[in-house]
């Protein structure tokens, strides 16, 4: 097998679980070319990624983005494509990538014709978090399965950046509150209770990070705004890569169900999860699924009438006032034990 596709156009926390499997793939086929079809924003993240080809798909486009697809694969023939997302658009694009063998998702994880578009599948199992369920993606090509190892390159400015908004003589507590769906944040007050007891109990220096969406702008400032202490707010001033070194030399980043968790927990960083919305055990930061607050099956009980047990794995309770069951005291009294295990480190 010497050439390989990868189809995976987003979200960035998706696009971040994908790493394992070049890394695994370029060990052990050693000098397979990889190309990988990826989203204009994601790329950015790890559009550098060593020995990897990257075609940018430009999802807004509508028929122009699969018209400059299929000219990009014109004439090309790929061993196998890993067509690793569920939905119409990433169908169609496959459409345009030549491939012999086409591996897919099992039956129940497949929609929206997902079955037409390929013609091997991953092997079914229940109740598996998305990155173990991307890193059996090798098997049907006769591979093992990805295990959780990342990279994701950074240059040196990246990291200066990084340290020009670190503390160096105290930890560094990094917020990333805003997620993509806003039915998975939890509420702008609370956060800023939480940002208090960090500096006054733990004497951490606290740093909101978002996009430069006005939302998420807001969202910081809201929280600034509601705190007694001061927390240091770049929200819309960092590029993906200087986010992922801020990350990467903090202490603990908290955040919702969102990518920037997905970052940090691939780069090593503890992860203070906040969980109603969805089921951390499914897409919880997959290095720090112990830090995470889980008031999922009480939020999934509430607003649908269903156990875990009971409903489709991977279902959402995203409904309105399911976040606020996470509980500021839920996220101090885990702040606490999270310091509590560094006392002595």
């Amino acid at each position: 097998m010497k050439s390989i596709c990868i189809l995976r156009l987003s979200a960035i926390g998706d696009v971040t679980h994908v790493v394992p499997v070049v890394l695994s793939l370029q060990e052990q086929l050693p000098g397979v070319k990889i190309t990988w079809v990826i989203g204009k924003i994601e790329a950015k993240l790890i559009g550098d990624l060593p020995g990897v080809e990257f075609v940018i798909f430009d999802k807004k486009a509508g028929r122009q983005g699969y018209s400059e697809l299929r000219q990009k694969m014109k004439g090309r023939r790929f061993d196998a494509l890993l067509h690793m997302q569920v939905a119409f658009r990433a169908n169609l694009a496959s459409a345009c990538i030549p491939a012999k063998i086409r591996v897919g998702y099992d039956t129940a994880r497949s929609k929206d014709l997902h079955s037409l578009f390929i013609n091997r599948r991953i092997k079914p199992a229940q109740h598996q978090h998305v990155r173990d369920c991307l890193a059996s993606f090798l098997e049907p090509l006769g591979l093992d399965p990805a295990p959780p190892r990342w990279m994701i390159p950074l240059t040196d400015s990246d990291h200066a950046f990084a340290r020009q908004h670190l503390a160096e003589d105290r930890r560094n507590l990094v917020i990333s509150p805003c997620a993509s769906h806003t039915l998975r944040n939890w509420p702008a007050r609370h956060y800023a209770h939480l940002a208090d007891h960090a500096i006054r109990t733990h004497g951490m220096k606290v740093i909101l990070v978002g996009s430069p969406a006005p939302f998420e702008a807001d969202y910081c400032a809201a929280i600034e705004s509601e705190m007694t202490e001061n927390a240091h707010n770049i929200c819309g001033q960092d590029t993906l890569k200087q986010l992922t070194a801020l990350m990467t030399h903090a202490d603990l980043v908290v955040a919702p169900d969102t990518g920037p968790a997905h970052i940090a927990s691939a780069v090593g960083t503890d992860v203070l999860g906040l969980f109603a919305a969805s089921n951390p055990d499914r897409s919880g930061p997959y290095n720090s699924l112990q830090w995470c607050v889980n008031r999922y099956p009480e939020a999934l009980k509430q607003f649908t009438g269903k156990t875990v047990d009971e409903a489709r794995w991977g279902a959402k309770a995203e409904f309105e006032g399911a976040m606020e069951l996470v509980t500021v005291e839920d996220v101090t009294a885990m702040l606490d034990r999270w310091v509590e295990s560094k006392a002595n480190r």
